[in-house]
């Protein structure tokens, strides 16, 4: 039987953190509640997890101290944090300490678990050796060493490059959708965000220039599609 997947959850408003928690538990995963970041980080020390939710105002100890401490200690393991403010300082802020996502209050108990999900998978799928080598027309790429190679040329990714280019692979020769691309790698899909992206759709059409047979097109309202002669793994 496979195991439950751990979650570290730290919520100081108690109605909320007990319904979070029961409805993850729903879903077959494994939650421990804690109150405030210094239980929080004593029960990281002592237990083994897969992912952080931490709530960012919470007392004794905030989110992003109790993140860093958590960093200091395991630099791997993902972060989601919590937040009923929206300002631009508090997102950045948690994206500098290495958060992998970032949920703000009120938010579904279904778009969390997504928001879990969509981690896990993006850091599992950089664990999992199995797919991580696409052929793209004269293209090799190497998910895992972010290396696009054509007649023994390297050419080593960035690591947002290395995401976007194996979504667009997952998706060969099929629409995908600038919404799902924008959620799964920048998290939100503001107006800045889908900017960033284009100019990411623009450094892989000319990494990929070097094999005529491949584009990256617009899909007007709708995404981007990778036409290349051969969509397999």
């Amino acid at each position: 039987m496979e195991e439950k997947q751990s979650i570290l959850l730290c919520e100081d408003d108690e109605n909320l953190g007990m319904l979070l928690r029961e409805y993850l538990q729903a879903k077959e995963y494994h939650a421990e509640l804690c109150s405030d970041g210094e239980a929080g980080y004593r029960a990281f020390l002592k237990g083994k997890f897969d992912i952080c939710v931490l709530d960012v105002m919470m007392p004794i100890k905030d989110g992003f101290t109790l993140a860093k401490e958590i960093r200091a200690t395991n630099s791997e393991i993902p972060i989601i944090f919590l937040t009923a403010k929206t300002l631009k300082e508090d997102i950045l802020e948690g994206f500098k300490l290495g958060a992998d996502d970032y949920i703000t209050k009120p938010f579904s108990m279904e778009e969390l678990v997504f928001r879990i999900e969509a981690v896990l998978r993006r850091v599992c799928g950089k664990k999992n050796k199995e797919n991580t080598l696409y052929k793209i027309g004269g293209f090799m790429f190497d998910t895992q060493k972010q290396l696009l190679t054509i007649d023994g040329q390297n050419t080593k990714l960035t690591t947002k490059e290395s995401e976007l280019l194996a979504l667009l692979c997952a998706h060969a020769n099929e629409i995908l959708q600038r919404d799902f691309a924008l959620k799964t790698i920048w998290i939100d899909d503001n107006y800045f965000n889908a900017r960033s992206m284009d100019v990411y759709i623009t450094k892989l059409r000319k990494h990929l220039k070097a094999d005529p047979s491949i584009e990256i097109i617009n899909i007007h309202g709708k995404g981007y599609k990778l036409i290349t002669p051969e969509a397999e793994a």
